[in-house]
């Protein structure tokens, strides 16, 4: 094992304070300003108002795009375990002409620039589908950010099936399972964690995607990170933006803290 000198001790920790600082103390300003009782965000906060929260929970356009992200999110999240489990699947199980290709396709879209994901979205449905009197509307969304976000379920279940044992799989088809129930009963209980943790990463991957939403997202229809893009130019709602992005803050620990307990757990199973 590696040891430090006292003063190496010292120069690292100030050097992890630092980054701690720099990341986090944007974040507190945040939280600092959503109980700002100026008009304008400001600092130093000189008195202290839940005025903007009243406001913030009151809003209807707050709650719509609230709404909009959520079904958003959650039906890129469907699309995304459902088709990158089952790829996932394909890959691992099987030997096929163009696997790598296939491969390589999956992880693409989440190299690639949004910005580039959105137009080529966009011209697919404007100038292939519309006029073939298809309207994809609200459904287009979805569909769009299902498309990066198959990666995240890919990734972790792919992983996880190379460390599985088939020899467990097989005696279980012994033993008279079908195969339903060898997935449900054998299979399904040893990648549960990957495809939870794939599930998180891709609903939370989604859920403040900017980039396609602005190419893809039907006129009048706003998600949370469009609606906090277009209130951003409105200094006098800084400080609803402010609620709201405190209120994510405050959100984004359940994923994180649900994510470690699926790490923790996976790792001692292993």
């Amino acid at each position: 094992m590696l040891r430090l000198s006292r003063t190496s001790k010292i120069v690292l920790g100030l050097v992890v304070a630092a980054i701690l600082v720099f990341l986090y103390l944007p974040l507190m300003l945040v939280v600092a300003n959503s109980f700002n009782s100026a008009r304008i965000a400001s600092w130093p906060v000189t008195s202290f108002s839940v005025d903007w929260w009243h406001a913030a929970f009151s809003s209807d356009a707050v709650r719509a795009a609230l709404l909009n992200s959520l079904l958003v999110a959650a039906g890129a999240t469907t699309i995304a375990l459902v088709l990158g489990t089952l790829v996932a699947f394909a890959l691992q199980r099987y030997r096929f002409f163009g696997q790598r290709a296939v491969n390589l396709l999956v992880v693409l879209p989440i190299a690639l620039p949004g910005i580039v994901t959105g137009v080529a979205l966009s011209n697919t449905y404007n100038q292939i589908l519309e006029p073939a009197g298809i309207q994809i509307g609200f459904m287009g969304m979805i569909v769009a950010h299902g498309t990066f976000c198959i990666v995240m379920v890919f990734n972790n279940v792919l992983a996880r099936l190379r460390r599985l044992n088939p020899s467990i799989e097989e005696a279980s088809r012994d033993l008279g399972a079908s195969p339903w129930q060898t997935f449900r009963l054998v299979t399904f209980p040893q990648f549960r964690s990957a495809f939870i943790a794939g599930g998180i990463l891709a609903f939370a991957l989604s859920f403040d995607e900017v980039y396609v939403t602005i190419f893809t997202a039907p006129p009048g229809v706003d998600t949370l990170p469009l609606w906090i893009m277009n209130q951003m130019t409105r200094p006098n709602e800084a400080n609803v933006v402010n609620v709201v992005a405190t209120i994510i803050i405050l959100a984004s620990f359940i994923p994180v803290w649900v994510s470690q307990r699926l790490g923790r757990d996976l790792a001692d199973r292993d």
